[in-house]
């Protein structure tokens, strides 16, 4: 490393007793490993900066507590910035849907307890509107709360070990992982305790709440119901190398950019998974874009460097070298796809005599009543816990082999199907434009429509997944459906673009758009003739992915456009 004085100074007409001290400086400067190229403006001199970013640094949002106070002194709506701002408290105020805010809580993995489902389901009713959703990322969100309630609501959360900071804006969101982790008779690992520390890990820790934009991050231990890793900034998939388990590492799934996460060629021992995530969360709050929120997801920033050199970057924070290992499909399994919506059902667990029973929750919607109800059946059958899933629904573990049909008889009295449905069960749908203003689409009206004339209409012998989101952000990740289904508008009415062939895990690809806005009213039967046609021309038992994929977009629209006799 150079200790010579730089060349712009060494021309500024110092004296030669001036250049004696400057080199000696620079010298002891770059002793202890830097150069002078590194003494560059902080971020927050920039002036390309774009408002958001100047936004957190006027301010950091986790210290705008205080205005959120002040705020509810006088149920006032926060001003725009104070808006960006309390999005890293939890809070999305929608306007102009709605002069209230909604909630997004933090659940690593899902997993809840059954004294924290009766608190929930107690500030719902009393200071919400009752309107609670499951969310793609195995967490709940809750629905109207005014200005004046934030406060007492996120002390409430808080009390009962749960939080909300940073489940919004340029954070890690939701971490995510097999709702069966610890009790899967076939996982390789049990991925929840690496979930638990990461999570502490990101709380304790002021830099994982100022990146770039923002980032979801995965676990797969293998387990029969999917975290769908690979549409994550980061994935970590358990996979066995010889007689010893590691973790590879995926990056730069962001399926609503029609992007899966690409594997990274490396393999991670099990007790530094953690220090590797983070050191690759580090190098993307350093290197992502400020300047320009389309192009600031980790998967623009590999757009424009090579997975080696990302990697470098990497084992620079780690101080040590991660082991080369060339992707190799015969190791990876997903379990979760071995089994038909393994999601719903009861299945036995790796425990003796326990089972895990899963419940539908159509499109994610659930009162608070119901909570209450579930919390008490989790508490009388199980051991007093809840995991929620990417699928909207959930799972109740540690159910003994006798309680099982009670259980059952239960959950459908309470609302929740636990049959499997080749239709309901795959179906999941974001917000819509009831409570969110991005949506074109009254996404879950539509999605409940959708399944109950599909269920009367037809029976499939395989699962389909059918996905409904209500604008390209792409909350649930319509081209990863075997149908999906985006909302927009045509005529002023609400209408979907519809598209075929997506998957995840083994079955990875994006779909492909078959038809453009489709009117709300005509989606129902447009939905029926496609699964009819393929139902009728499908060879063997393929499945509708094989089939639409097998077939190119001229021929699948003459199919599903003409056929009058299905």
């Amino acid at each position: 490393m150079s200790t010579t004085l730089p060349e712009t100074l060494a021309s500024a007409g110092f004296t030669p007793e001036q250049k004696e001290y400057l080199s000696g400086l620079f010298a002891g400067v770059a002793a202890r490993g830097k150069t002078f190229a590194e003494v560059e403006p902080s971020p927050a001199e920039r002036e390309d900066l774009i408002a958001e970013e100047r936004i957190k640094r006027e301010l950091h949002p986790l210290d705008a507590y205080d205005q959120l106070a002040e705020n509810a002194l006088g149920n006032k709506a926060p001003d725009k910035e104070d808006l960006f701002r309390f999005k890293w408290h939890g809070l999305f105020f929608l306007t102009p849907v709605k002069d209230a805010f909604m909630s997004r809580l933090r659940i690593p993995g899902g997993v809840v307890t059954a004294h924290q489902l009766r608190e929930l389901a107690r500030i719902a009713q009393e200071l919400t509107s009752g309107y609670v959703q499951i969310t793609t990322r195995a967490n709940f969100q809750m629905r109207l709360i005014q200005p004046k309630d934030c406060p007492e609501f996120l002390r409430r959360i808080q009390a009962i070990g749960l939080h909300t900071r940073g489940a919004g804006g340029d954070n890690i969101r939701n971490l995510t992982m097999n709702p069966t982790a610890g009790i899967d008779p076939v996982e390789l690992i049990d991925v929840q305790p690496f979930v638990q520390a990461l999570a502490q890990t990101i709380i304790n820790d002021r830099v994982f709440y100022d990146l770039p934009r923002k980032f979801n991050i995965a676990y797969d231990g293998g387990g029969l119901i999917g975290s769908v890793e690979d549409t994550n900034d980061i994935g970590a998939k358990a996979v066995k190398v010889g007689e010893e388990i590691f973790f590879r590492i995926a990056l730069g799934g962001a399926t609503g950019h029609k992007a899966f996460a690409n594997d990274l060629g490396v393999i991670v021992p099990l007790n530094e998974i953690n220090k590797v995530v983070a050191a690759i969360v580090r190098v993307f709050i350093e290197k992502g874009c400020r300047t320009n929120r389309k192009k600031a997801r980790l998967k623009h920033l590999l757009e424009t460097m090579s997975f080696d050199e990302y990697l470098v970057l990497v084992e620079k924070k780690l101080g040590t070298q991660l082991r080369r290992a060339p992707y190799d499909l015969a190791q990876m399994r997903w379990a979760s796809q071995e089994l038909a919506h393994s999601h719903v059902g009861d299945f036995p667990q790796k425990q003796h005599g326990l089972n895990y029973v899963g419940a539908t929750c159509p499109v994610g919607q659930i009162t608070p009543k119901q909570m209450a109800r579930l919390a008490e059946l989790a508490e009388l059958y199980g051991s007093g816990e809840v995991r929620l899933t990417v699928w909207q629904n959930f799972i109740i573990p540690n159910v003994p082999d006798a309680f099982v049909p009670t259980l059952k008889r239960a959950l459908e009295k309470a609302g929740f199907a636990t049959k499997q449905s080749h239709i309901a069960s795959g179906v999941i749908a974001c917000t819509g434009n009831s409570f969110c203003k991005y949506a074109q689409a009254n996404t879950k009206g539509h999605a409940l429509a959708l399944i109950k004339h599909l269920e009367k209409k037809l029976e499939l012998d395989q699962p389909v997944n059918i996905h409904l989101t209500g604008c390209p952000n792409s909350c649930a990740q319509h081209y990863m459906g075997d149908i999906g289904l985006l909302g927009t508008k045509n005529r002023g009415e609400d209408a979907y673009h519809v598209f075929v062939g997506g998957g995840f895990g083994k079955n990875q690809a994006v779909g492909r758009q078959i038809f453009s806005g489709v009117s709300a009213t005509e989606l129902p039967a447009t939905v029926e003739k496609m699964l009819c046609v393929y139902l009728k021309h499908r060879t063997g038992r393929e499945s509708f992915q094989q089939f639409s994929m097998r077939h190119d977009l001229n021929a699948l629209q003459t199919l599903f456009s003409m056929e009058a006799d299905v």
